[in-house]
């Protein structure tokens, strides 16, 4: 240990030395303050290290201070320490070596919460629900999910032996499960909605996505009949500009711009154009985004938008406008480092958040109203910069009740559906399958005898309001009220479990599904019942409305 902290003193103190010799040799003001600033850490680094009163890790200390500092800038930049470049490449590519599925935490275990299907966990027969107990040889007690992720991952062609316990099952059970290269497709699921609309789910951009989505395309094209098309890029954190610049291409001719980026080193500076041949440009089309589209997705959302290629449907984006770029480090290590914004074709950067003025608590607000501009689409409507793409059409997100919320958070849904699958072999096909009142019956007798622990916002806010009125003595003054109100606002779980079945209905299909038919048989489950969708298929199909839309005319 002793070695270690006094190889990372000396590599601090010949990193120090060349840039005090760099600042001692150049008048450049700038260059003269890193080197004092870079000076002033070393001396402080070794003396904490010689003489704070309790042991200290340096690479845990050294890497807490880079990430403090990185963060000061915005949530982009961020060092990758060479531990971490296997989850950095499967952010990029989708692929790093594993059983394919994803587990989670309920209470004080790691449950199997979703098998990809045609990968090894769901081939070798773990289902949603199990529990670990051993993964490797190695308990998982007292471990978190990132725990057993790493210990679940490994080297394609490796077996690693895993150990569960399966809800109506006395005995654990064990799987020997060959680990392969997991690639997660981008495109989680495409079909047709009607007889002449296509639809494609893009999930992220990470590489050859593009491919992929070409590929879906052309056969709903080709194979399905498809006329008409939605796009759907909500959820979609982005990745790769280069993907978004390939699937614009799709839609848009070749040689048009989509993308320009501008920052600090100006040789960097570059403008991204289509460089094949679309595949249509004719076909109308729906791009469905919510505030979590965001980066790669506002690309592509924005430059359909810019160049009233279609029309844009959903909620506004998040208002990522900020390009980062990976540069190596020694040890393996890299930093990914924003080195510019990006501009869609109407010249608009929708960065929302301005990070280069922080509030005076250091906070981050939002680019100020007085510096939004307008811009123009080829066909002269009007968008702005400053705050994520505008959809052409808002569709409100449905808003859930707290009880579904809480059903939700306390796996009651997640657990039923195993219990369901546990006992029933099949059910009908993801379009046919309803809960029915049976089913429904049934999962509310399993709520009602569970630990289910359910209060509302309103009961919350007024027991709040209970303890404000208590510390300032005006609670004497207004009991009787006080109590009247907690009569009214008592809740009746198997009241409210009746009140919102629509809602928890909807939940609870899309999760007994999803044991059946896995991500795609939810995708078919859920999709007639979507408002977004609803309404974008409602203007595919008028195309009056489609077409004023587009063409500025009201």
């Amino acid at each position: 240990m002793k070695i270690k902290k006094n190889a990372i003193v000396v590599a601090l103190t010949l990193v120090i030395s060349g840039f005090v010799f760099m600042g001692l040799n150049n008048t450049d003001n700038k260059n003269f303050e890193i080197a004092k600033n870079l000076d002033i850490y070393y001396t402080l680094f070794r003396e904490l290290n010689t003489f704070y009163v309790d042991d200290v890790d340096p690479g845990k200390l050294v890497k807490t201070s880079i990430d403090e500092m990185l963060k000061s800038l915005d949530p982009y930049t961020t060092y990758i320490p060479e531990s971490d470049i296997e989850d950095f490449r499967f952010m990029t590519t989708g692929e790093y070596g594993g059983i394919g599925a994803l587990i989670s935490k309920h209470g004080d275990e790691i449950v199997v919460s979703d098998p990809y299907e045609g990968f090894p966990a769901q081939k070798a027969g773990l289902k949603a629900g199990d529990v670990f107990l051993e993964v490797g040889g190695k308990s998982v007690e007292n471990l978190n999910t990132e725990d057993v992720s790493n210990l679940l991952k490994g080297a394609a062609g490796q077996t690693i032996k895993v150990k569960v316990q399966r809800y109506g099952e006395k005995k654990p059970v064990t799987f020997d499960i060959v680990r392969e290269k997991i690639s997660i497709d981008p495109v989680s699921y495409y079909g047709m909605l009607d007889d002449k609309t296509g639809y494609i789910r893009l999930t992220n951009f990470t590489k050859d996505c593009g491919e992929k989505v070409k590929k879906a395309l052309l056969e709903l094209k080709e194979v399905n009949g498809a006329e008409k098309l939605v796009l759907d890029l909500r959820g979609n954190p982005g990745g790769l500009l280069i993907e978004s610049v390939n699937i614009a291409n799709l839609f848009v001719g070749k040689d048009q711009e989509v993308v320009s980026t501008k920052g600090k080193v100006s040789q960097w500076d570059k403008t991204y154009k289509t460089t094949g041949n679309p595949v249509d440009t004719i076909m109308p089309l729906a791009v469905l985004v919510n505030r979590g589209s965001a980066s790669a997705s506002e690309i592509v959302s924005g430059t359909i938008q810019d160049l009233d290629r279609g029309v844009v449907l959903g909620a506004r984006t998040f208002g990522k406008g900020l390009v980062q770029t990976t540069r190596d480090l020694s040890y393996n290590a890299k930093l990914k480092v924003t080195t510019a914004k990006y501009y869609i074709p109407s010249g608009r950067c929708i960065q929302t958040l301005d990070y280069s003025h922080r509030n005076e608590d250091g906070s981050v607000g939002n680019v100020p109203d007085s510096l939004i501009s307008e811009f123009q689409t080829r066909n002269g409507r009007k968008v702005y910069d400053g705050g994520g793409v505008r959809p052409d059409i808002e569709v409100e997100n449905e808003k859930i009740s707290n009880l579904t919320i809480k059903l939700i958070q306390q796996f009651k849904i997640f657990d039923f559906a195993t219990r369901f699958a546990a006992e029933n072999k099949e059910i009908a096909q993801p379009e046919e399958f309803e809960v029915s009142d049976d089913i429904y019956n049934d999962f509310i007798n399993f709520v009602e005898d569970g630990s289910f622990k359910y209060t509302s916002r309103t009961q919350q806010m007024l027991e709040e309001l209970r303890e404000q009125a208590e510390e300032e003595k005006y609670f004497e003054l207004a009991n009787e009220q006080f109590e009247a109100l907690e009569d009214k606002l008592a809740l009746d779980l198997d009241r409210d479990l009746k009140k919102f079945r629509e809602e928890i209905s909807r939940m609870l299909k899309s999760e007994i599904v999803s044991r059946y038919y896995y991500q795609k048989g939810t995708a078919k489950a859920t999709i007639d019942e979507d408002k977004t969708i609803v309404r974008a298929l409602e203007i595919l199909s008028n195309s009056n409305e489609y077409e004023i839309l587009l063409s500025n005319k009201k």
